[in-house]
C-alpha cells in the first residue's frame, strides 16, 4: 500500500474496459481503522491491512463492494452502505452489517450526500484535514481534473451534478477517488472546473 496522504493508504486495481484504476482506502485511526470502496489486494497488502485491523468497512455506493466481502472475512469488520443502495449491493452477494446516515460521523469522516449516480451515493468530508473522499460521484479522470462517469450508468444525471455542485460548499484541498488519480493540493478548484462546465452544457442545450 501507499500512504497518499499522512494515515491514509491506497492501493489500485486496473480496469482494462475503463483504461484506469479502481482505489481502495485504508485508513489508520485511534477510534478503529477503516478500509473504504477496497478493490481486491495484492497478497502482500492484503496481510498489512490484515495485520493492522479493520473495524468498519465503508462502501460510498452500491458498486463499490469490491472486495468488501473478503476483508470482512478476514478482520471481521463490519460493512456499512447507505440503506438506499443496500439492496441493490445484498443483491449482488455483498453482506451488508449496518447503515451510513448522511450528517453522522464514520471515524474522522462525516457522511455527506451525493446522490445522482446512485440513490444512496455518499461521500466522505473530513474537514480538520481538509479531505474529501468520493466514490463514484467525481472520478479522477483525466489525472488532474475531475469528470463524471458517462451518462448511461448514470441513474439520474440532473441529481448527480446537484449533489456534485453541493460539496463546493465543504472545505477540502484533496480530493480522494474510488476511481481515476487522486488530486492532493488544490482539488476544490478542479472540482470547481468540472461544475462551472455544468452550466456551461446547459446553456449550449
Amino acid at each position: 500500500m501507499q500512504e497518499i496522504v499522512p494515515d491514509v493508504f491506497t492501493w489500485p486495481w486496473f480496469s482494462e474496459p475503463h483504461g484506469y484504476n479502481f482505489n481502495g482506502h485504508f485508513v489508520r485511526h485511534p477510534a478503529g481503522n477503516l478500509c473504504i470502496d477496497p478493490v481486491h489486494p495484492p497478497a502482500a497488502d492484503l496481510d498489512e491491512i490484515v495485520a493492522a485491523g479493520v473495524a468498519t468497512i465503508l462502501l460510498t455506493n452500491r458498486n463499490h463492494a469490491r472486495a468488501a466481502n473478503l476483508l470482512r472475512s478476514r478482520t471481521g469488520a463490519r460493512t456499512l452502505i447507505h440503506p438506499d443502495d443496500a439492496a441493490h449491493a445484498r443483491g449482488q452477494g455483498t453482506d451488508i452489517d449496518g447503515y451510513l446516515e448522511v450528517g453522522a460521523k464514520a471515524g474522522p469522516f462525516t457522511l455527506v450526500a451525493a446522490a445522482g449516480k446512485s440513490p444512496g451515493e455518499v461521500a466522505l468530508h473530513w474537514p480538520e484535514r481538509h479531505i474529501l473522499m468520493v466514490g463514484d460521484a467525481v472520478i479522477g479522470n483525466p489525472p488532474g481534473r475531475c469528470s463524471l462517469l458517462r451518462e448511461k450508468v448514470i441513474d439520474d444525471p440532473p441529481r448527480l451534478r446537484r449533489s456534485v455542485a453541493a460539496l463546493l460548499d465543504l472545505d477540502f484541498d484533496v480530493l480522494l477517488v474510488g476511481d481515476g488519480v487522486s488530486i492532493l493540493a488544490d482539488a476544490k478548484r478542479c472540482l470547481a472546473e468540472l461544475v462551472e462546465g455544468f452550466a456551461a452544457a446547459a446553456s449550449r442545450a
